[in-house]
C-alpha cells in the first residue's frame, strides 16, 4: 500500500527541534517547525506517529488549532480510503510476504456484509478469507491486523501460542486489538437522547 501522502492546508510556528505531544485517544503527534515554511501546514502518518509541519512563527494556540485541523483531515482521508476485493486480496498477499514468508496463500479474500459479530473469518480448507464490512473506514493498520490474523489462521487453526507467535512481527497487534475492543465497548454504551435543537 502506498505511504500516506501529506495533506496541505494554507496557514498562518515551533523550532526545528520537534516536540512530541499526545492528543487524547490518538497516536503520538510530532510537530516540526520550519523557518522556510511560510504559509502552509502539512501532516502525514509516519508509522505510529503523526507528523505535522508548520511555519516557525506560529503561536502555540495556532499550533494546537492546526494540529487538530490536520488530525481531523487525515482521519477523514483515511476513512474514505476503502479497498475493493481485488485490492484486499493484493494487500493479503503483501502481508503474507512481509510477515508470514509468503506461506499463507488465500484462494479468495473479500468483504462480506453478514458478519456482524466477527471482524473476520476464514475457511482453511477452501483458502477463503472474509472481512466484515464494518471494518471499512477504520485505520489501515486495523484492517491489516484483521487480515493478517485471518492469514495466520490459514496456517494455524485456533489461538494457541503458535498462532500468536505468527503475529509477533506485526508491531501494531496490541494497538489494533485495543482499537477494536474500543469499538465494541462503544457499541454497548447506552445512546443518550439528543439535546433539544440537535
Amino acid at each position: 500500500m502506498p505511504a500516506d501522502r501529506p495533506f496541505r492546508a494554507p496557514s498562518q510556528h515551533r523550532a526545528p527541534n520537534a516536540q512530541p505531544s499526545r492528543p487524547a485517544a490518538t497516536s503520538p503527534v510530532e510537530v516540526r517547525r520550519s523557518a522556510r515554511r511560510r504559509r502552509t501546514v502539512s501532516a502525514y502518518r509516519d508509522g505510529d506517529r503523526t507528523v505535522v509541519l508548520i511555519p516557525a512563527r506560529m503561536s502555540e494556540a495556532e499550533e494546537q488549532r492546526w494540529v487538530t485541523v490536520m488530525l481531523d483531515k487525515l482521519a477523514a482521508q483515511e476513512s474514505k480510503r476503502t479497498l475493493g476485493d481485488g485490492e484486499l486480496a493484493e494487500r493479503a498477499r503483501e502481508l503474507s510476504e512481509q510477515y508470514l514468508d509468503g506461506r499463507a496463500r488465500p484462494a479468495s479474500v473479500r468483504w462480506v456484509t453478514n458478519q456482524n459479530t466477527r471482524w473476520g473469518s476464514c475457511t482453511p480448507a477452501e483458502g477463503s478469507i472474509r472481512l466484515s464490512h464494518r471494518l471499512k473506514g477504520m485505520p489501515e493498520y486495523v484492517v491489516d491486523y484483521v487480515l493478517l490474523h485471518e492469514l495466520a489462521h490459514l496456517l494455524v487453526p485456533g489461538h494457541g501460542p503458535r498462532f500468536w507467535r505468527l503475529l509477533d512481527a506485526f508491531a501494531r497487534t496490541e494497538r489494533a486489538r485495543g482499537y477494536l475492543e474500543g469499538v465494541v465497548a462503544a457499541d454497548r454504551l447506552p445512546h443518550l437522547p439528543a439535546a433539544r435543537g440537535e
